[in-house]
C-alpha cells in the first residue's frame, strides 16, 4: 500500500514543481480559466435554485458564507480593516454592488444562461464611459468605436420584440453591467486611500446587512438540498474570485484577460445540457460585437499605458 501513496506523492511532486516553474502568464491563465468555470457554475446554482428561493434570500445566505469564510482574515485586520478614509465611496460601492448583484442573478435566473453572461461582459464600455465622467479620462476615437461596436452588440442582444419593448431581464442585465462599471472606478479611487482589506470587509458585511430585512420578508424554508445550493454558491463565488485575483497577480493583465470569455462558452454547454436552452444567432452575432469591442479596448488602455478597464476584485456582479 506504501508504494503507490509515494508513487502518488512523486507524481504529484512533479506536477507542483512543473506549475512552479511556468512563466507567469501561463500560471496567471491557468487561474482564469479556473475562474471562469468557477463563476459559470455559481450561476448555475442560482439559476437552479432561482425559481423557488428569492434572490434576496439566495443573496443573504451567499454573502454570510463568503464572510464566514473571509472572517479569520478581517478579525486579524481589526481595528485597521475597519479605518476608511472615504466612507461615501464605501456606502456607494455596497448599494452599487448590491445593485448589480440584484439585477445580474434575477437575469442569470430567467434569461438564457449565454445570452445573460455576454451581456455582462458589457461593463468594460460602462467603465470607459464612467471613467470620463468621474476620473476625466481622456478617450481618442479608436476607444470611442469600440464601445459604439460593443453597445451595437449590446442593442443586438436586446432584440426589441412586439410593441418595441426590450426584454425586461435583459435590460436588468445591462444595468447589472452598468453598475458593476461604476463599482470598478469607484475601486479605482478607494485602492488609493484604503487598503484592500478593509474594502473587502465593508463589501462582505455591508451587502449582508442589507440583504437581511428583504430576505426576511421573502423568506421560504428551504429544504435542505436548497441550503446545501446557497451555501455552495457562496464557497464557489469565493474561490472564483480568489482565482480571479490570483490570475491577475501572477500574470499580466493584457495577457490573460481574453480567457475571461470562455465564460461564454462553458455558460452555452452548461445552457444546453443543464437546461435545455439553445441560445439564438442573436446571441452570437451580438456576442462577437461586445467581445470585439471589449478586447480592443483592453489592448488599447494597455498600449496608452493606463490601467485595465477591469479589476481583479470587481467582475461583474460578482462581487
Amino acid at each position: 500500500m506504501d508504494q503507490p501513496t509515494d508513487r502518488q506523492a512523486t507524481f504529484a511532486g512533479r506536477i507542483r514543481n512543473h506549475l512552479m516553474n511556468l512563466p507567469g502568464n501561463s500560471i496567471g491563465a491557468l487561474w482564469i480559466l479556473q475562474a471562469a468555470i468557477l463563476f459559470t457554475l455559481m450561476s448555475m446554482l442560482i439559476k437552479l435554485i432561482g425559481q423557488d428561493i428569492s434572490i434576496f434570500q439566495i443573496l443573504l445566505i451567499r454573502q454570510a458564507t463568503m464572510a464566514v469564510i473571509v472572517a479569520p482574515k478581517i478579525l486579524r485586520g481589526l481595528p485597521g480593516s475597519l479605518y476608511t478614509r472615504r466612507p461615501d465611496l464605501q456606502v456607494a460601492r455596497i448599494a452599487l454592488a448590491c445593485t448589480a448583484m440584484l439585477c445580474g442573478f434575477s437575469a442569470v435566473i430567467y434569461l438564457p444562461l449565454a445570452e445573460a453572461t455576454a451581456l455582462g461582459f458589457s461593463k468594460t464600455f460602462f467603465v470607459t464611459i464612467f471613467a470620463i465622467i468621474f476620473l476625466s479620462e481622456k478617450v481618442g476615437r479608436h476607444r470611442w468605436t469600440a464601445t459604439l461596436v460593443g453597445f451595437i452588440g449590446v442593442i443586438i442582444m436586446l432584440r426589441p420584440g412586439s410593441g418595441g419593448l426590450f426584454d425586461p431581464y435583459a435590460a436588468l442585465a445591462i444595468a447589472a453591467a452598468a453598475a458593476a462599471g461604476l463599482v470598478t472606478i469607484i475601486l479605482r479611487i478607494l485602492t488609493r486611500t484604503d487598503l484592500p482589506s478593509t474594502i473587502l470587509t465593508y463589501q462582505a458585511v455591508g451587502v449582508g446587512l442589507i440583504m437581511i430585512l428583504p430576505a426576511i420578508y421573502a423568506w421560504k424554508d428551504p429544504t435542505l438540498e436548497q441550503w446545501v445550493l446557497m451555501i455552495l454558491i457562496g464557497i464557489v463565488s469565493w474561490a472564483g474570485q480568489m482565482s480571479n485575483i490570483r490570475a491577475f497577480r501572477a500574470g499580466e493583465p493584457t495577457a490573460i484577460a481574453s480567457l475571461d470569455y470562455t465564460r461564454l462558452i462553458y455558460a452555452t454547454i452548461i445552457g444546453v445540457l443543464v437546461f435545455g436552452n439553445w441560445p439564438g444567432i442573436e446571441t452570437y452575432v451580438g456576442a462577437a460585437f461586445i467581445i470585439g469591442g471589449s478586447l480592443y479596448v483592453i489592448r488599447r488602455e494597455a498600449a496608452l499605458g493606463r490601467a485595465l478597464a477591469r479589476s481583479a476584485d470587481s467582475r461583474g456582479y460578482n462581487n
